[in-house]
């Protein structure tokens, strides 16, 4: 099953462009203690790393990486709660 993640609705989003590594990641782990079990963070960074840090910090914590978008100026990385 593949996911549009240009329609889903995150139980919550944080905002990070403008920060560089490893910026966008301590915010998404911050963020992830408001999200609920099963719920989805979007984190929004114009850090490009991000792309990679933040799938590798969900597969070691025990969350899903669904994917990411790429924005103008921007991708939006996108996480599923999964602990």
């Amino acid at each position: 099953m593949t996911i549009d993640l240009k329609s889903v609705t995150p139980a919550k989003t944080v905002d990070a462009r403008g920060t560089a590594c490893p910026g966008p990641l301590l915010e998404a782990k911050r963020a992830m203690a408001a999200v609920p079990l099963n719920g989805i963070l979007e984190v929004w960074s114009s850090d490009e790393g991000s792309t990679e840090d933040i799938p590798l910090w969900s597969k070691k914590i025990g969350h899903e990486y669904l994917g990411n978008v790429e924005e103008p100026g921007y991708w939006r990385v996108f996480v599923k709660r999964g602990k």
